[in-house]
Parts: C-alpha cells; sequence; structure tokens
C-alpha cells in the first residue's frame, strides 16, 4: 500500500513563490484591446449617440449654442449612464468568472492541497485523477493504472496508457484523465505549454445567441429601420413646405429619436449579467450569462440520487456472504469468517486512497476487522469502473509476490462473472431485492487468483468466485421532500437517472414522497426502445436506473425532442456529454468532478439541490422583471412618437411641441426606471405557481403586445387630450408645451407604479421592497420641479410657469391615462376566483 502522498513532499511556500518570481503564472493571456476603448467604440456605433451629434452639431453650426451646449451635456451623460451600466455588468461578470475557475491539487509541504489552476507553478507536484482536467504541462513520477484522452491535442479521442516507467511519461495541459491518478512535475505553465503554444483560449470562443436575444435584436434593428424611414420622410416633408433645411433636419431628428428604443438592449444586459451576479451571491455559480434567461423555462430536472436526493454519507449497513446469504449488521459484531472475508474483498476492490463515501466506508470497516494489512501491498494492475452493469476490478501485490485480486460492482455484473447458477442467481437476487426495499444501496463482491504479469484485456475474462452481496445506506437529505413539492408547483417535472437498481432507488423515492415512484425504466430497457417510443416513455417514465452515459444522453435528447427544457444535475466524468447537452447542466460543487464543472453551466457549490429552486425562482423573477421593463418601454415611446408626429403631420397650430432638447430629456428618465427599478424589483407571491413558459415563445404574445400598445395609446390620449384643452384656452405655445410635458412626465411616474405588476393592484405592490424606486421618482419629481420653476430653466426648455389648475389638469390626465390598467388586473383576479 502506498505511503501517505506515495511519500512525496512537494514544494515548499517558499519555493513556490521563488518559482512564480521566476517563471510567473500559470495563465493564458492574449493581447486584447482596453475594455474602456471597446466600451467607447461601441458607444459611437449607437444611433441614440449619433443622432445627438448631429442634433449638438447642427445647433452650434446655426449659432444656437445654448441648445449646442445641452446635447453636448447630454451625449456626456448618456455616455456615463451607459458606460456605467456596462462597468455593473462588467464586474458582475468579473466577480462570476474568478468563482468558476477551475482547481487543482498539489502536494505541497509533504500535503496535499487544493488551488486555483492559475497558482500552479513550475516544478510543483499535480494530482491528476479520473474525472479531473490536467492543469499544465508535466511529467508523471508516480501512477496507478494512469490513461489519458489527448484530442485536444492530438486530435485522437482515444485513452493513452501512461506512468513514470513508460517512454511516454508526459501529461499536458487541458487534456482530460480517464482512468487512475497520478503525480506529476509541472515542467511548463500559461502560454508554454502545448496547448498555449497551439493558441487555444476559452475567451476566444463566441457563443451563440439565445432566441431570447436574437427577438430583443431583431426588434431593436427593426425600430432603428423604421426611424430611418421615419427621419427621411419627416425631413422631405418638412423641407418642401418650409424650405428651411436645418429647421426641417431637427424635426426629423426629433421624431427619430423618440422611435429609437436605445434602453432595451442596455436592459438586457444588465439584467442577466446582475442576475448571474445575484445567483452567485445566493451561492449558484452561473458560468454562462445566457443561463440565467434559461432558467425560468426549465420544465423538467433530471437528478441524480446518491449525494443530491440523499445525503451522500454512507455507512456500511449489511452483509450477505455467499453462499448462506444469511444477512448481518456489521455494526452488532456477530460476523462470521464468511462476513468478514466479503467485507476485506469488498476493500481491495476499492481505491487505495479512497474519496467514494462507499469505498471510505469500506475502508472504515476493514480496520475494525483485522490486522490492517495495507501497509504491506501495492496496487500493480487497475480495471477501472466499467461495462455495462458496471464493475472494478484491483490487483494488489506485497513484496513476497502473494497476490489479492478483488471485484465489485452491480451485483448483476458480479454474478455474470462468477458463472453462478440459475438457482444461486434467484437466491442472490432474492437477498438483493429485500436490501433493495429497505433502501440499501447493494454491491457484489468477487475475487479471483491469477499467475504471471499478461492480465486480461477485460476485467469480465477472470474467472471469479462470488462472495457476496454489501448494502449501505444513504439516508435521504431533510429538506428533499420540500424541493421536490416546490418543483411539482411550479409545474416542473422531476425524474431520477442513478446507476443504482430499481427496487434501491423506489425505496428511497417513496420515503421522500417523490411523485410515479414506482414508474421505472433500466438503462438497458431504455436502450431497446425506438426514438419514437422512447419519446412517450421518456414522459411518463419518472425514474431511470442503470443508467449509462450513452443512456443517459437518449434521455436528455429524447426530452429535448419533446419540447422540454432540460435541467440535469451531474457529477462524474461521464456525465459530461449529458451535461453538455442539457439546456442547463448542473454540477455538484463537493463531488463533482472537474470534468462535470466544465461541462455543466451552472455549479451547486454546497451540492444542495433545494438552491435549483431558487435559481428557477430568480430565472422566473429576471425574466418577468425585464419583460415588465420592455412593456414599460414600448408603452412610454409610443406617447413620445405620436405627441411629436400628430401635431406635425396634422398641420395642427403648435406643430413643433417638442424638440431634441425634449426628447432627450425624456429619454434621460425613462432609462434609469427601466435598468435600475424594474431590475431591482422583489419576485411576485405567484411567480413559482405558474407553470414555466416556453423556451421558444416569443418574448411577448400579442396579449402582451397589445397590452403595451394600448398603455401607450392611452397615454397618447391623454397628451394630446391636454394639448388640444390647452389649445381651446388659447394658451401660449410655451404653456401648451408645457402641460403636455407635465402630462407624460406624470404618466411615466404612474405606469413605473402601475406597472410593477401586471395582476396585482398597485396599492399590492407597494408592499414590494424596492428602496429605488422612492429615489428614481423623487429625483424625477425634483428635476420636473427645476424645469417648471427655475426661470433659466423654463427659458431655456421654452416652457411656461403653469399655474396650480393647469399643474392639476396635467397631473390628473397622466394619472387617468394610466389607471385605468388597474380595472384590467382586477377583471384578471376576479376571473382566477371564479
Amino acid at each position: 500500500m502506498e505511503q501517505k502522498h506515495f511519500g512525496l513532499k512537494g514544494l515548499t511556500s517558499q519555493e513556490v513563490k521563488q518559482s512564480r518570481e521566476k517563471n510567473g503564472s500559470n495563465a493564458i493571456e492574449f493581447k486584447k484591446e482596453n475594455r474602456i476603448i471597446m466600451a467607447l467604440k461601441d458607444l459611437v456605433k449607437e444611433p441614440m449617440i449619433i443622432l445627438l451629434l448631429v442634433a449638438a452639431a447642427i445647433y452650434f453650426i446655426s449659432g444656437d449654442i445654448g441648445d449646442g451646449v445641452f446635447m453636448a451635456a447630454s451625449i456626456l451623460l448618456v455616455a456615463t449612464i451607459s458606460l456605467y451600466q456596462e462597468s455593473r455588468s462588467r464586474n458582475a461578470l468579473e466577480k462570476l468568472k474568478s468563482y468558476t475557475r477551475p482547481h487543482c491539487k498539489v502536494i505541497r509541504n509533504g500535503e496535499e492541497q487544493t488551488i486555483n489552476n492559475e497558482e500552479l507553478v513550475i516544478d510543483d507536484l499535480m494530482i491528476v485523477e479520473e474525472g479531473s482536467s490536467v492543469a499544465a504541462d508535466g511529467v508523471i513520477v508516480q501512477a496507478n493504472d494512469f490513461s489519458v484522452n489527448e484530442s485536444v491535442i492530438t486530435g485522437e479521442s482515444f485513452p493513452v496508457s501512461k506512468d513514470q516507467n513508460k517512454e511516454d511519461k508526459e501529461v499536458y495541459s487541458g487534456t482530460i484523465v480517464v482512468s487512475g491518478l497520478a503525480v506529476a512535475r509541472v515542467t511548463a505553465i500559461g502560454i508554454g505549454t502545448r496547448l498555449g503554444q497551439i493558441g487555444q483560449s476559452l475567451e476566444d470562443i463566441s457563443s451563440e445567441k439565445t432566441p431570447l436575444e436574437k427577438q430583443i435584436a431583431n426588434f431593436v434593428k427593426k425600430m432603428v429601420i423604421i426611424g430611418a424611414v421615419v427621419f427621411i420622410a419627416v425631413w422631405v416633408f418638412n423641407y418642401i413646405n418650409s424650405g428651411n433645411i436645418v429647421d426641417s433636419l431637427l424635426k426629423s431628428l426629433t421624431l427619430a429619436m423618440s422611435i429609437l428604443p436605445e434602453e432595451i438592449p442596455v436592459a438586457f444586459t444588465t439584467f442577466m449579467a446582475l442576475g448571474a451576479w445575484r445567483l452567485m451571491k445566493a451561492g449558484i455559480i452561473v458560468k454562462q450569462m445566457k443561463t440565467v434567461e434559461t432558467l425560468g423555462s426549465a420544465t423538467v430536472i433530471c437528478t441524480d440520487k446518491t449525494g443530491t436526493i440523499t445525503e451522500n454519507k454512507m455507512t456500511l449497513a449489511r452483509v450477505a456472504a455467499f453462499p448462506n446469504l444469511t444477512i448481518n449488521n456489521p455494526e452488532e459484531d456477530n460476523l462470521n469468517p464468511d462476513d468478514k472475508q466479503l467485507i476485506s474483498y469488498a476493500m481491495w476492490a476499492s481505491e487505495p486512497i479512497p474519496f467514494d463515501p462507499m469505498e471510505t466506508a469500506l475502508h472504515e470497516a476493514y480496520l475494525k476487522l483485522e490486522e490492517d494489512k495495507r501497509p504491506d501491498f501495492k496496487m500493480v494492475h487497475e480495471y477501472p469502473l466499467g461495462g455495462k452493469p458496471p464493475m472494478m476490478t484491483h490487483v494488489f501485490e506485497d513484496s513476497n509476490g502473494n497476490r489479492i485480486i478483488a471485484a465489485k460492482g452491480a451485483p448483476e455484473a458480479m454474478m455474470e462473472v462468477s458463472g453462478l447458477t440459475n438457482d444461486e442467481k434467484e437466491k442472490v437476487n432474492n437477498t438483493i431485492a429485500q436490501l433493495a426495499e429497505n433502501g440499501f444501496r447493494v454491491l457484489g463482491v468477487g475475487h479471483t487468483v491469477f499467475d504471471g504479469n499478461n492480465f486480461p484485456e477485460h476485467q469480465q475474462d477472470f474467472k471469479f468466485s462470488f462472495n457476496g452481496i454489501v448494502a449501505f445506506y444513504d439516508p435521504p437529505k431533510e429538506n428533499i421532500s420540500s424541493v421536490f413539492q416546490s418543483f411539482y408547483d411550479a409545474g416542473i417535472e422531476v425524474k431520477i437517472v442513478t446507476g443504482d437498481n430499481a427496487l434501491t432507488t423506489a425505496s428511497i423515492a417513496k420515503q421522500v414522497g417523490f411523485k410515479d415512484y414506482d414508474k421505472t425504466l433500466s438503462g438497458d430497457e431504455l436502450m431497446k426502445l425506438t426514438d419514437e417510443e422512447l419519446k412517450d416513455k421518456v414522459m411518463h417514465t419518472a425514474i431511470f436506473t442503470r443508467m449509462f452515459p450513452e443512456a443517459k444522453l437518449k434521455i436528455i435528447n429524447a426530452l429535448k425532442a419533446c419540447n422540454q427544457v432540460v435541467a440535469m444535475t451531474g457529477d462524474g466524468v461521464n456525465d459530461g456529454p449529458a451535461l453538455k447537452t442539457a439546456h442547463i447542466g448542473i454540477a455538484m460543487g463537493k463531488k463533482g468532478t472537474e470534468i462535470a464543472k466544465e461541462a455543466a453551466s451552472l455549479i451547486l457549490p454546497d451540492d444542495n439541490l433545494a438552491k435549483m429552486v431558487d435559481a428557477i425562482a430568480m430565472g422566473r423573477k429576471i425574466y418577468t422583471n425585464l419583460k415588465k421593463a420592455i412593456q414599460y418601454i414600448i408603452s412610454i415611446h409610443i406617447p413620445i412618437i405620436l405627441t411629436v408626429f400628430i401635431p406635425l403631420a396634422a398641420g395642427w397650430i403648435y406643430p413643433n411641441i417638442f424638440t431634441p432638447v425634449h426628447v432627450i430629456f425624456l429619454e434621460l428618465i425613462m432609462g434609469p426606471t427601466c435598468s435600475i427599478i424594474y431590475e431591482n424589483e422583489p419576485m411576485e407571491k405567484n411567480t413559482m405557481n405558474h407553470k414555466p413558459r416556453p423556451f421558444s415563445a416569443t418574448f411577448f404574445n400579442l396579449g402582451e403586445l397589445l397590452t403595451s400598445i394600448i398603455q401607450g395609446l392611452a397615454i397618447t390620449a391623454g397628451t394630446i387630450g391636454v394639448y388640444l384643452y390647452a389649445v381651446s384656452l388659447n394658451l401660449t405655445e410655451s404653456h401648451v408645451r408645457t402641460m403636455v410635458f407635465v402630462t407624460l412626465i406624470s404618466a411615466n411616474i404612474f405606469l413605473t407604479l402601475v406597472n410593477r405588476s401586471f395582476y396585482y393592484s398597485v396599492i399590492t405592490s407597494f408592499g414590494y421592497r424596492n428602496r429605488l424606486i422612492p429615489l428614481i421618482i423623487g429625483i424625477t419629481i425634483l428635476l420636473t420641479f427645476l424645469l417648471l420653476y427655475i426661470d433659466p430653466f423654463v427659458m431655456f426648455f421654452e416652457f411656461s410657469t403653469p399655474s396650480l389648475w393647469l399643474l392639476g389638469v396635467s397631473i390628473f390626465a397622466g394619472f387617468v391615462s394610466v389607471i385605468w390598467f388597474e380595472i384590467v388586473k382586477w377583471i384578471k383576479r376576479l376571473k382566477n376566483r371564479i
């Protein structure tokens, strides 16, 4: 048996420091453009900024210095807001990135440590084991049946066997450990590795846009095109009537500005980035920003049993030695020699340094039985877990040539390789059923004898003797019943996908209140089904047992073919393909391998499935709030567009009721409202009682879009009504402009409050905690007051200070043009009660 850490000491802390100072850190950094410069370049490309620059230039050229200065200041303000939002998004993603950095194990100061990959230095002793990705180039100094997939370097996907005694004893950064364990001395890091020299970098890979990103981009693109067409049409129309090219250009710019919904892409990026950051604060690591969008759409969660539903605290609870198969409890000290031999062989079939809870339990049970012989033996050959059903075999030898060959695995596999008769198999199966019905997880154990070193290629080629059954108990997590109920209440189906047998899984499922625990399907049965049969079967099966990678992948693909949005939990290297294929791959932070974490889009650091309820709730909240923000943008843009356009097109007495100065002021108020207020809104109490939204559905259905349009038209009716009322009183243009402007500002404030919920009343939503609402609305009211009552501002914006009556009329018109929607919400709630 190996000494602790194979007797290796590794670098000291001082040597690590010296190596880092001399050779640098293990990071591949490519030359990239300064982020601020990139952000400024993107800003200059924004249509709104372009229009503001044109408007400012025209004002300066025409000698209107005051308006020119205001437009220039507006450009700075819009740029500042955009850069601030971009900075918030970038900082959130940077924090996220720091939490998703891959880790590796090293031996330093004689102790095993887990560090970030970037902290590796030249001459470090790096531990690489099954399921991990190699973090740097190195030379193997110690290995146990070690093999690695080097397809990222060579393009060949088959495993390559390596150890310290072979000519090929080098490992390379980015390659994947297929089996065994090795310790390698680091020889190259960062850009000096083979992978670094090839020049591959995850940061250079662009990800495909999600359906929501595409829908929003298409919507904004269409509005830009419409704005351009209207801009040209209005410019030509005004020029024909007035013959003044500069005046016509300013009027058309005003309308073009009112049409552009530049707040939408900013809102989308802000919501997604801050959503990922909020999830991280809640203990859920989201590796990709787009996962936030997908979370709210999840319809099916495929979860593992061990460590997800159960505690993953295995204890050896029962043993049944062959051939008597009497079930005994190891804790009661009444074991016979056959029982002790069974536990001994089960331990030898485990890893010498166990990390699996079952193997740890076997090592602990072995120590209670007899003298510890492990230090005298060394593993000389290993067959990793494999086959269908799976099994594993270890070959140990001492200095005198005495050999122990032991295997464990699924009882079906061990019975098959042991050549049991049908009667013996039936007797074993009856024992397994008795144990499994009580929720025990069972393994078969066997041993064999083999002379010489020319070991069979496959472990199944050995002639094993069957030793019996060992049974483990892994209690369900205390909160798992409520977790399942939360999923069910949210309209999400839960399916258990496990390598365990049907009886054990069904017993645990029954204990925790899992629905349809009696509807099971094995991996072998699943593989025999046609694609059409499988599509029907996966929708009506709750528990999938004796699963292997190909079967898991088929389940995910079949569910996706049924238009389900699939979340999948996993922790092993074999879960990688299914995690990558699922819409939401969920890796476990504690027991998950590095490969599982790399393949997943989301990591649960504490392996707590209850966090997925929080994640889905957060996903739904973010999506709902983004919808509110964009519906608000649409609703408030319509009256701005029509209030500018109708007097102009109809040839009313005051056709130019708003100039670019007024429109840009309104835009500056609307931006913070949609991106700051709505992003900070709490989740509504009925959010998790709705069925998941279809992932492929358009962002707005016809009813929701019509709601926003009608709200916008109602506000337009208010502003135009106030315009006509003011004209009927023979008020001056500045008074008319003031009243229409106040009506729009009032409607904006009331719309912000009313649209906090499209179901509950505004009185109910007042109870939602959002400290930003009084702040933003307070600033809006203060700015409006300054514009109406401070003479320089009144003159600049061409307003007139209104009387209390006219001010009241404008505020009332804004209120009425929005508050009617409360009746719609009341009718909606009334229908749900009936």
